[in-house]
Protein backbone atom coordinates (compact mmCIF):
# COMPACT_ATOMS: atom_id res chain seq x y z
CA UNK A 1 0.00 0.00 0.00
CA UNK A 2 1.46 3.18 -0.89
CA UNK A 3 2.08 5.73 2.23
CA UNK A 4 0.88 8.94 -0.13
CA UNK A 5 -1.97 8.87 -2.61
CA UNK A 6 -3.10 11.77 -4.48
CA UNK A 7 -5.57 11.18 -6.51
CA UNK A 8 -6.81 13.35 -9.75
CA UNK A 9 -6.22 16.66 -7.36
CA UNK A 10 -6.91 20.00 -8.71
CA UNK A 11 -7.16 23.76 -7.11
CA UNK A 12 -8.61 26.11 -8.24
CA UNK A 13 -8.61 30.27 -7.75
CA UNK A 14 -11.25 31.67 -9.50
CA UNK A 15 -11.05 30.94 -13.12
CA UNK A 16 -7.44 29.98 -12.35
CA UNK A 17 -6.23 26.43 -12.60
CA UNK A 18 -3.23 26.05 -10.32
CA UNK A 19 -2.94 22.46 -10.30
CA UNK A 20 -5.02 20.20 -12.43
CA UNK A 21 -5.85 16.91 -12.21
CA UNK A 22 -2.71 15.37 -10.35
CA UNK A 23 -2.67 12.20 -10.02
CA UNK A 24 0.69 10.75 -7.56
CA UNK A 25 1.45 7.16 -5.42
CA UNK A 26 4.88 7.79 -2.87
CA UNK A 27 5.42 4.35 -1.65
CA UNK A 28 6.93 3.62 2.21
CA UNK A 29 10.95 4.25 1.72
CA UNK A 30 10.97 6.37 -1.32
CA UNK A 31 12.32 9.82 -2.42
CA UNK A 32 10.41 11.43 -4.61
CA UNK A 33 11.28 14.42 -6.59
CA UNK A 34 8.67 17.14 -7.69
CA UNK A 35 10.13 19.32 -10.35
CA UNK A 36 8.74 21.73 -13.34
CA UNK A 37 9.52 25.18 -14.65
CA UNK A 38 8.48 28.56 -12.21
CA UNK A 39 4.59 28.70 -11.95
CA UNK A 40 3.90 24.87 -12.79
CA UNK A 41 1.96 24.55 -9.20
CA UNK A 42 4.53 22.89 -7.38
CA UNK A 43 4.18 24.98 -4.08
CA UNK A 44 0.23 24.70 -4.40
CA UNK A 45 0.91 21.06 -4.50
CA UNK A 46 3.08 20.91 -1.42
CA UNK A 47 -0.24 23.03 0.29
CA UNK A 48 -2.85 20.90 -0.98
CA UNK A 49 -0.62 17.49 0.63
CA UNK A 50 0.38 19.55 3.80
CA UNK A 51 -3.04 20.75 4.33
CA UNK A 52 -2.60 24.12 3.93
CA UNK A 53 -5.10 24.12 0.81
CA UNK A 54 -8.14 21.96 0.46
CA UNK A 55 -8.51 20.86 -2.93
CA UNK A 56 -11.45 21.93 -5.17
CA UNK A 57 -11.28 18.25 -7.25
CA UNK A 58 -10.09 15.17 -5.78
CA UNK A 59 -8.92 13.35 -2.60
CA UNK A 60 -5.77 12.64 -0.46
CA UNK A 61 -5.34 9.45 1.04
CA UNK A 62 -2.45 9.01 3.95
CA UNK A 63 -1.15 6.04 5.05
CA UNK A 64 -4.30 4.30 3.74
CA UNK A 65 -6.70 6.97 5.09
CA UNK A 66 -8.54 10.00 3.80
CA UNK A 67 -7.19 12.99 4.93
CA UNK A 68 -8.49 15.75 2.40
CA UNK A 69 -10.54 17.62 5.13
CA UNK A 70 -7.99 17.04 7.80
CA UNK A 71 -6.28 20.21 9.26
CA UNK A 72 -2.87 20.64 8.98
CA UNK A 73 -2.20 20.00 12.82
CA UNK A 74 -4.18 16.97 12.26
CA UNK A 75 -2.00 15.61 9.55
CA UNK A 76 0.95 16.92 11.65
CA UNK A 77 -0.04 14.60 14.57
CA UNK A 78 -0.59 11.22 11.98
CA UNK A 79 2.83 11.88 10.92
CA UNK A 80 3.39 14.59 8.70
CA UNK A 81 5.75 17.12 8.66
CA UNK A 82 7.10 20.03 5.98
CA UNK A 83 9.71 22.48 6.08
CA UNK A 84 9.65 25.61 3.21
CA UNK A 85 10.96 27.48 0.92
CA UNK A 86 11.60 30.55 3.23
CA UNK A 87 13.61 29.15 6.25
CA UNK A 88 10.82 28.81 9.67
CA UNK A 89 13.07 28.64 12.52
CA UNK A 90 13.70 30.84 15.90
CA UNK A 91 16.19 32.79 15.12
CA UNK A 92 16.83 34.66 18.44
CA UNK A 93 16.93 31.08 20.34
CA UNK A 94 19.73 28.44 19.75
CA UNK A 95 19.58 25.43 18.11
CA UNK A 96 18.90 23.10 20.62
CA UNK A 97 16.45 25.51 22.15
CA UNK A 98 14.82 25.13 18.56
CA UNK A 99 15.00 21.59 18.70
CA UNK A 100 13.25 20.68 21.98
CA UNK A 101 10.34 22.72 21.22
CA UNK A 102 9.33 19.72 18.40
CA UNK A 103 10.51 17.43 20.95
CA UNK A 104 8.99 18.12 23.73
CA UNK A 105 5.65 17.96 21.26
CA UNK A 106 6.51 14.54 19.91
CA UNK A 107 6.33 13.37 23.77
CA UNK A 108 3.21 14.89 24.27
CA UNK A 109 4.93 17.55 26.91
CA UNK A 110 3.74 20.81 25.37
CA UNK A 111 2.83 23.05 27.56
CA UNK A 112 3.80 20.91 30.82
CA UNK A 113 4.66 23.47 33.86
CA UNK A 114 7.23 20.79 34.94
CA UNK A 115 9.43 17.94 33.97
CA UNK A 116 10.36 14.88 35.53
CA UNK A 117 13.57 13.99 35.66
CA UNK A 118 13.04 11.14 33.53
CA UNK A 119 11.76 12.81 31.10
CA UNK A 120 13.94 15.72 31.26
CA UNK A 121 16.60 12.86 30.26
CA UNK A 122 14.83 11.26 27.80
CA UNK A 123 14.43 15.14 25.91
CA UNK A 124 18.04 15.38 26.39
CA UNK A 125 18.86 12.30 25.11
CA UNK A 126 16.60 12.45 21.84
CA UNK A 127 18.21 16.44 21.37
CA UNK A 128 21.74 14.81 21.29
CA UNK A 129 20.80 11.91 18.48
CA UNK A 130 18.85 14.95 16.43
CA UNK A 131 22.34 17.46 17.18
CA UNK A 132 24.37 14.53 15.67
CA UNK A 133 22.17 13.11 13.06
CA UNK A 134 22.31 16.77 12.00
CA UNK A 135 25.79 17.42 11.90
CA UNK A 136 24.98 20.00 14.29
CA UNK A 137 26.58 18.81 17.89
CA UNK A 138 29.58 21.49 17.28
CA UNK A 139 27.06 24.44 17.18
CA UNK A 140 23.81 23.48 19.68
CA UNK A 141 24.26 26.32 21.93
CA UNK A 142 25.10 28.70 19.12
CA UNK A 143 21.65 31.04 17.93
CA UNK A 144 20.38 29.78 14.97
CA UNK A 145 20.13 33.11 13.54
CA UNK A 146 23.71 33.56 13.52
CA UNK A 147 24.36 30.32 11.59
CA UNK A 148 25.23 29.95 7.97
CA UNK A 149 22.26 29.25 5.86
CA UNK A 150 23.18 25.76 4.82
CA UNK A 151 23.27 25.17 8.59
CA UNK A 152 19.83 26.83 9.10
CA UNK A 153 18.31 24.85 6.76
CA UNK A 154 19.79 21.75 8.58
CA UNK A 155 18.65 22.88 11.90
CA UNK A 156 15.10 23.19 10.46
CA UNK A 157 14.96 20.09 8.77
CA UNK A 158 15.82 18.53 12.01
CA UNK A 159 13.19 20.45 14.05
CA UNK A 160 10.40 18.83 11.19
CA UNK A 161 12.60 15.12 12.15
CA UNK A 162 11.79 15.74 15.73
CA UNK A 163 8.12 15.51 14.82
CA UNK A 164 9.20 11.76 13.86
CA UNK A 165 7.13 12.05 11.05
CA UNK A 166 6.70 8.85 8.04
CA UNK A 167 6.37 11.65 5.81
CA UNK A 168 8.54 14.71 5.21
CA UNK A 169 7.89 17.43 2.75
CA UNK A 170 10.80 19.62 2.09
CA UNK A 171 10.03 22.74 -0.16
CA UNK A 172 13.38 23.31 -1.50
CA UNK A 173 15.99 22.41 0.80
CA UNK A 174 18.63 24.28 -1.14
CA UNK A 175 16.97 27.31 -2.27
CA UNK A 176 19.46 30.00 -1.93
CA UNK A 177 22.69 28.37 -1.57
CA UNK A 178 26.55 28.08 -2.72
CA UNK A 179 27.55 24.93 -4.24
CA UNK A 180 29.20 23.40 -0.31
CA UNK A 181 26.09 24.62 1.55
CA UNK A 182 24.01 23.01 -1.39
CA UNK A 183 26.60 19.92 -0.86
CA UNK A 184 26.40 19.51 2.38
CA UNK A 185 22.07 19.68 3.39
CA UNK A 186 22.23 16.70 -0.32
CA UNK A 187 24.38 14.81 2.04
CA UNK A 188 21.60 15.28 5.10
CA UNK A 189 18.84 14.25 3.35
CA UNK A 190 20.42 11.49 1.43
CA UNK A 191 21.01 10.37 4.88
CA UNK A 192 17.78 10.37 6.12
CA UNK A 193 16.58 9.07 3.52
CA UNK A 194 19.41 6.06 3.37
CA UNK A 195 20.20 5.46 7.01
CA UNK A 196 16.34 6.31 8.52
CA UNK A 197 14.27 5.10 6.03
CA UNK A 198 12.36 7.90 5.99
CA UNK A 199 9.80 8.66 2.83
CA UNK A 200 10.50 11.98 1.30
CA UNK A 201 8.83 14.21 -1.06
CA UNK A 202 11.24 17.25 -2.14
CA UNK A 203 10.51 20.15 -4.58
CA UNK A 204 13.85 20.77 -5.69
CA UNK A 205 14.84 23.65 -8.82
CA UNK A 206 18.94 22.30 -8.58
CA UNK A 207 18.48 19.26 -10.98
CA UNK A 208 22.39 17.92 -9.81
CA UNK A 209 20.37 17.43 -6.14
CA UNK A 210 17.59 16.15 -7.82
CA UNK A 211 19.29 13.36 -9.76
CA UNK A 212 21.45 12.11 -7.28
CA UNK A 213 18.97 11.67 -4.45
CA UNK A 214 15.39 11.21 -6.06
CA UNK A 215 14.25 7.87 -6.85
CA UNK A 216 11.51 8.74 -8.83
CA UNK A 217 10.44 12.36 -10.13
CA UNK A 218 7.32 13.82 -10.71
CA UNK A 219 7.30 16.86 -13.45
CA UNK A 220 4.54 19.19 -13.33
CA UNK A 221 3.97 21.71 -16.14
CA UNK A 222 0.82 24.64 -16.19
CA UNK A 223 -0.42 22.88 -13.09
CA UNK A 224 -0.30 19.38 -14.77
CA UNK A 225 1.65 15.97 -14.21
CA UNK A 226 4.20 16.46 -17.53
CA UNK A 227 6.18 13.23 -16.95
CA UNK A 228 7.07 10.47 -13.94
CA UNK A 229 10.19 8.37 -13.78
CA UNK A 230 13.42 7.32 -12.83
CA UNK A 231 15.79 9.84 -13.31
CA UNK A 232 17.40 7.95 -16.28
CA UNK A 233 13.76 8.56 -17.77
CA UNK A 234 13.12 12.10 -16.91
CA UNK A 235 16.76 12.88 -18.47
CA UNK A 236 15.77 11.06 -21.53
CA UNK A 237 12.35 12.73 -21.84
CA UNK A 238 12.74 15.50 -25.13
CA UNK A 239 8.83 17.01 -23.03
CA UNK A 240 10.79 17.51 -20.02
CA UNK A 241 13.86 19.00 -22.36
CA UNK A 242 11.45 21.12 -23.65
CA UNK A 243 9.53 22.49 -21.17
CA UNK A 244 11.92 22.54 -18.07
CA UNK A 245 15.57 22.15 -19.14
CA UNK A 246 15.62 24.29 -22.38
CA UNK A 247 15.92 22.31 -24.65
CA UNK A 248 14.61 21.80 -28.46
CA UNK A 249 12.52 18.86 -29.38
Amino acid sequence: MSLLEVQNVSQHFGSLVAVNGVTLAVEPGQLRAVIGPNGAGKTTFFNLISGFFRPTLGRIVFDGQDITDLAVHERVSRGMARTFQITEIFPELSVRENLRIPVEVAMGLRLRPWLSRQADAEIRARLDELLAMGSLADKADRLVGELSHGDQRAAEIMMSLALRPRLLLLDEPTAGMGDKETYEVTRLVHRLHREQKLTIVLIEHDMRVVFHLADRITVLAEGSVLAEGTPAEIAADERVQAAYLGKDT
